[in-house]
């Protein structure tokens, strides 16, 4: 006998099936009994000989619908997933949606409707991948919404589980405090930043953020909703391609005794944040923008931090020492380039069950905020982050989205940067380099990114430029109306690196035609002429084997304590042995990359390299260029007890609830 799947019967079928269903009319009594009594002693095969004898077509069709039904019961009805049970919470223009997991579920997908409801066209749904059980949302004032969510798989969808409905305002209810620690030294933004209160390369720093369990969990509920469940990789461990930024909440900011009122804080970073979720380590990154919230709490107006508007505090991703970030900031800062301050902090942060210890970060000055305000004549200048394909300024790659605007954004003017994009791939690079140089050097600082290729070549930085083409902001400069290389983000400097290792000296691994910029000024003999002279000056002060070698030992002794005591899930060491190898690992770097400047000058430059015949300078700073005084940190030592809302050391309270141990 046939087996008849339901999806195989046609319209055709159907039209045969319904002319025939009046011959129906003549089914006997009798017939009805015989059949009865045969279906008792014999199979199913004889019935429907039976059938097809008395009747012909009819009970063909009939009992082909019979089988199609049945077939399609039991196969379908019994696996569709249950209907969840959905709720929400909301505070200001924020809600966070969440709703059990149901078994047999291979996703879900939510269901969303405007207040008052326009009818079924207004209904919108996302699809959110199986064992999602939340979504947080930031909305605006007034928003209004019908929610509900269903459950499928491939058997099909379940009902709507209860349907929910909210208002959002902006009115919250911890609006209502004094601000009793503002000062104008420390708050106000009528005050010069205070570089050295905040930028001190003598002191481990401690800051600790204390945030609502609501807030907190919002926050991690967003970043379920981009990445997935905290501790669980994608199918295919590949990373997930995203353009918006976590979601900021208001928290409180204490440092040294005083508290910053809420402050916005969020998660950040792209590959190094998604991985470190995956990987199920909670030290992420974050943003800081002190007042971020100033329409909703008038108290904080204009509130900054020393004069500080934002900063990054960076988790040292990928980076065992804990030091790159800060020692290749001060080595692009030493041979004078505008490039971030940096300093090293501790982070506590208490989301409702008290301050548990999140480890030893790096601290960035932001290029948006006082870089340019302070390293340049003024802060009106266009400021881009290139990003993407027209980051590699190949031809035609120009795109506006590729070249962020962060000053005067309401200015839809890109004329800078396509005049740069249009003067480098002149043909007259080749006809006539003087005009060339005459006209790149009209909108560009050249003789700055000659320098930074040659720092960024010896210090080898991998992601960035000339491999990735993210990691650097173009400032225009207002005093020369040149655009200005600006490095950022260099955790992963300091190493041979990924994708093959960074960039060789000489370029020769350099991909052709895909940055020209590297390209087309190395190929030019008067600009390899600058970029070899700053191979020299580099390697002999700025990153000199002994001067860096003894800024590894008082960073490294400096930091220690800190470093070593990361908790379990709140560190990327696996213990304190990771620590003392990378810093080896730093020393043994710093050397091999004075013999790869010697070998590219065929050992011309090992005296320079060893020092005999170079000027040479004491172990410098980022900041005043003056040698750091020495420490009462040594390895070995823990860090000494202090009060657990602001000072500089951790508490001792015995190692237990995600704390250092004493």
């Amino acid at each position: 006998m046939k087996i008849y799947n339901p999806k195989l019967m046609t319209d055709s079928m159907a039209s045969i099936l319904t002319s025939n269903i009046r011959e129906l009319k003549f089914f006997r009594e009798s017939d009805s009994k015989q059949l009865y009594q045969r279906n008792q002693s014999q199979t199913k095969i004889p019935i429907i000989h039976f059938f097809v004898k008395k009747w012909g077509n009819v009970w063909r069709y009939l009992i082909m619908l019979f089988i199609c039904l049945l077939g399609h019961a039991t196969t379908t009805t019994a696996a569709v997933p249950a209907s969840p049970q959905l709720s929400y919470q909301s505070e200001g223009v924020n809600v966070s949606i969440s709703w059990n997991d149901v078994s047999e579920a291979t996703g879900y997908r939510l269901y969303y409707a405007p207040k008052p409801y326009n009818g079924p066209d207004s209904i919108v749904s996302q699809v959110m991948p199986a064992g999602t059980t939340s979504a947080s949302y930031t909305l605006w004032e007034n928003a209004a919404f019908y929610i509900a969510v269903k459950a499928f798989n491939d058997q099909g969808e379940s009902n709507y589980s209860n349907i929910e409905d909210f208002t959002l305002t902006s009115t919250v209810s911890d609006s209502d405090f004094e601000a009793t620690d503002w000062t104008e030294a420390s708050h106000s933004n009528d005050v010069v930043p205070n570089f050295d209160e905040v930028f001190d390369d003598t002191q481990v720093k401690r800051l600790d953020f204390v945030v609502t369990e609501a807030r907190w969990q919002s926050m991690l509920d967003d970043m379920t909703a981009t990445y997935g469940e905290f501790g669980q990789r994608t199918a295919g461990n590949g990373l997930i391609d995203t353009d918006d930024d976590p979601i900021f909440v208001p928290a409180e900011v204490f440092y040294n005794g005083k508290q910053w009122y809420r402050v916005g804080i969020r998660f950040k970073g792209n590959s190094s944040l998604q991985s470190s979720w995956q990987q199920g380590i909670l030290k992420l990154s974050f943003k800081l923008d002190f007042d971020e919230y100033e329409d909703d709490y008038p108290q904080i107006k204009n509130q900054r931090f020393y004069g500080f508007k934002k900063f990054s505090l960076k988790n040292n991703y990928n980076d065992k020492s804990f030091m790159r970030e800060k020692v290749a900031s001060e080595v692009f800062k030493n041979a004078g380039l505008a490039v971030s301050h940096t300093a090293f902090y501790t982070l506590y942060i208490d989301h409702g069950n008290g301050p548990e210890y999140f480890g030893l970060y790096t601290l960035v000055e932001e290029v948006d905020d006082t870089l340019i305000d302070t390293q340049f004549s003024s802060d009106d200048g266009n400021l881009y982050k290139p990003e993407d394909s027209g980051a590699t300024f190949a031809e035609g790659s120009f795109s506006e989205e590729d070249f962020e605007k962060k000053t005067n954004e309401d200015d839809a003017d890109w004329s800078d940067i396509l005049t740069l994009f249009d003067v480098l791939h002149d043909d007259t690079a080749t006809t006539d380099s003087e005009t060339w140089r005459t006209n790149l050097e009209a909108i560009f600082d050249v003789d700055s990114f000659l320098k930074y290729l040659a720092i960024n070549g010896i210090i080898q930085n991998w992601d960035t430029y000339g491999l990735m083409p993210h990691n650097y902001y173009l400032y225009n400069n207002p005093e020369t109306s040149t655009l200005t290389w600006i490095p950022w983000d260099n955790n992963e400097a300091l190493q041979n690196g990924n994708r093959g290792g960074s960039l060789a000296l000489d370029f020769s691994n350099l991909e052709s035609n895909s940055w020209p910029l590297i390209e087309k000024l190395y190929s030019d003999e008067s600009y390899k002429a600058s970029y070899e002279d700053y191979l020299s000056e580099v390697i002999g002060y700025a990153f000199e084997t002994d001067q860096i070698q003894a800024t590894y030992a008082s960073y490294s002794a400096l930091i220690e304590p800190y470093a070593t005591t990361e908790m379990p899930g709140y560190s990327f060491l696996d213990g304190p042995s990771d620590f003392y190898s990378a810093v080896d690992a730093l020393n043994e770097h710093a050397e091999s990359r004075a013999e790869a400047v010697s070998s590219y000058f065929d050992g011309t430059l090992v005296s320079i390299a060893n020092g005999t015949d170079a000027t040479q300078s004491p172990v410098v700073d980022g900041i005043n260029g003056t040698q750091p005084p020495p420490t009462d940190s040594v390895v070995g030592t823990q860090p000494s007890p202090t009060d657990s809302v602001g000072g500089t050391q951790p508490p001792p309270i015995g190692g237990v609830g995600g704390q250092p141990p004493q």
